[in-house]
C-alpha cells in the first residue's frame, strides 16, 4: 500500500532537480523530455526521450559505470532527426531509485528486468528497436535477451566483462568478485568519489587521446552520485556481488543467444581489455569492431563513430 506512493513522492522529490539536467540549447528543437517513469512499487527511473513523430526505428542507451543518462545527450540529439531516442539512469545512478540491497540486489539479472519492465512500460516497438549498451548494462541486455530473443532488433555490446576472466580485468574491478577485497575496494571508491569522476574515462589513454566531458555531464554524473541512500559505488559494489553468477549463467548459455548482437571495444580499454571483445564475438559468432587509439568509453571518446554503427544497425 505505502510503496506506490513513496515512489510517486520520489519523483516529486526531484522534479525539481530536471532542470539542470543535460541542459543544451537545441534540446528544446529536438523535443528533449527529462522526467520520470515508475516501471515497479520499488523502481522509478530518470529518463530521457528524444521524440520523433515518423521515426525510423528506436534507440535506447543504457550506461555504465559511474555514468548517468547525460553521457547520451550529444549523440542522442544527433540522431533525433531520424529516430525515437530513450536514455534512462539504472537504479543506484543519477537520480533513478535506489532501494536497500535487501528489497533490490543490483545484480545484473536484476537489471535484466528492469529493462524489460521499461520497454513495456515506455511501450517501445521491440521489432524496430536497437540496444546500446556498455559496461555495467552490456550483460543485462543480453541476459535479457537469452530469455525474450525478440526484445530487440539488434543488440550492440562493448567495454564489459561477460564472462569471469578476471585476467581481462583491471585489477580494482578483479577485487571486487570477493570479499574481504570487495568491502575495502567499495570503502576506496567512495573516498575518491572525485577522482574517479574526474579521471575514469580518461584513465589509461596517452596525453594525445586525452579528452573532458562537458560540464553539464560532468556536475550530473556528480550530483548523481550520492542523492540517495546508496551511492553510486554501493550499487556497483552489489552488481558485482552477483557479477560471477551471472557471467557464468550467460557463457553457459551463450548457444541459446538468438538477437542479432553487434561487438564494439575500445583497443586501449584498461578496464576490460580487448581479448574479452575478441573472446565474446567468436563465442557468439557476431561482428567485431575494434575501435583503434580508443579506451573504455568509445561513445565519450569516440561519437561520431557510435552514431555511425547506430545508423548502420538499422539498415
Amino acid at each position: 500500500m505505502i510503496r506506490p506512493s513513496l515512489s510517486a513522492f520520489f519523483a516529486l522529490i526531484f522534479s525539481s532537480s530536471i532542470a539542470w539536467a543535460c541542459e543544451d540549447p537545441s534540446a528544446q528543437s529536438k523535443n528533449m523530455d527529462i522526467g520520470y517513469i515508475e516501471i515497479s512499487p520499488d523502481i522509478t527511473l530518470r529518463r530521457m526521450v528524444m521524440q520523433n513523430s515518423n521515426p525510423k526505428g528506436t534507440v535506447l542507451f543504457l550506461h555504465g559505470f559511474p555514468e548517468t543518462l547525460c553521457a547520451w545527450k550529444d549523440i542522442s540529439l544527433a540522431l533525433a532527426d531520424d529516430y525515437e531516442v530513450h536514455a534512462f539512469d539504472w537504479p543506484g545512478y543519477g537520480l533513478s531509485s535506489r532501494p536497500p540491497a535487501e528489497r533490490f540486489s543490483y545484480a545484473p539479472k536484476e537489471y535484466a528486468r528492469v529493462l524489460h519492465d521499461y520497454i513495456e512500460k515506455a511501450k517501445v516497438d521491440e521489432s524496430k528497436l536497437t540496444i546500446y549498451a556498455t559496461d555495467i548494462g552490456a550483460l543485462p541486455a543480453l541476459l535479457l535477451a537469452l530469455e525474450k530473443p525478440d526484445i530487440a532488433k539488434k543488440i550492440i555490446v562493448g567495454d564489459f566483462a561477460p564472462f569471469n576472466r578476471p585476467q581481462y580485468m583491471y585489477e580494482s574491478l578483479q577485487s571486487l568478485k570477493s570479499e574481504p577485497s570487495a568491502g575495502k575496494t567499495r570503502a576506496y571508491m567512495n573516498q575518491t568519489r572525485a577522482e574517479i569522476l574526474e579521471n575514469a574515462y580518461r584513465r589509461g589513454l596517452p596525453e594525445e587521446a586525452q579528452f573532458d566531458l562537458s560540464p553539464d555531464v560532468k556536475e550530473d554524473m556528480s550530483r548523481g552520485w550520492d542523492h540517495g541512500g546508496l551511492t553510486s559505488a554501493d550499487a556497483f559494489y552489489y552488481y558485482y556481488s552477483n557479477f560471477t553468477r551471472d557471467e557464468n549463467y550467460f557463457e553457459a548459455n551463450t548457444d541459446k543467444l538468438a538477437t542479432p548482437v553487434k561487438v564494439i571495444w575500445g583497443e586501449k580499454d584498461i578496464y576490460i581489455k580487448k581479448e574479452m571483445g575478441i573472446e565474446l564475438a567468436e563465442k557468439i559468432k557476431a561482428r567485431l569492431l575494434l575501435l583503434p587509439n580508443v579506451g573504455h568509453y568509445p561513445h565519450l571518446q569516440s561519437p561520431n563513430e557510435t552514431i555511425k554503427v547506430i545508423r548502420e544497425s538499422f539498415q
